[in-house]
């Protein structure tokens, strides 16, 4: 069970890295307005980086995405994050006490019973 959450926490390192790794090569990439790179310097980042950046980026953002899909579906299905001292009842997993149900009817039968004067039908 320990070894689990270890795992999971560093599953989510890993979605948070690759989020922030995702962020920056969508920016970096040459849009229609030039992205990032042209904000800093003009077409400069295309000649540092060589001709083919423009592809290169693109299939690192298609694996990206597909890393960041896949890491978001580990998590959603296995990651349950500790509890700390802020949560609540429900967090905790106690359950909330039973509601008062003495005298109460168990069903709806019951109760249209106890009006007639018992008899079941009518």
């Amino acid at each position: 069970m320990l070894a689990v959450g270890i795992i999971m926490n560093i599953v989510a390192v890993m979605f948070g890295l690759c989020c922030v790794v995702l962020i920056l090569v969508i920016l970096i990439q040459k849009g229609r307005g030039g992205g990032l790179s042209a904000a800093f310097g003009g077409g400069g980042g295309s000649s540092i980086l060589g001709s083919k950046t423009g592809d290169f980026l693109t299939w690192v953002t298609i694996i990206l995405v597909g890393l960041f899909l896949l890491l978001a579906v580990v998590m959603g299905k296995f990651y349950r994050p500790g509890v700390t001292d802020f949560g609540g009842g429900a967090a905790t997993g106690q359950n909330p006490p039973p509601a008062d149900t003495e005298g109460a009817p168990t069903t709806i039968g019951d109760a249209n019973a106890a009006e007639s004067g018992g008899a079941p039908g009518g």
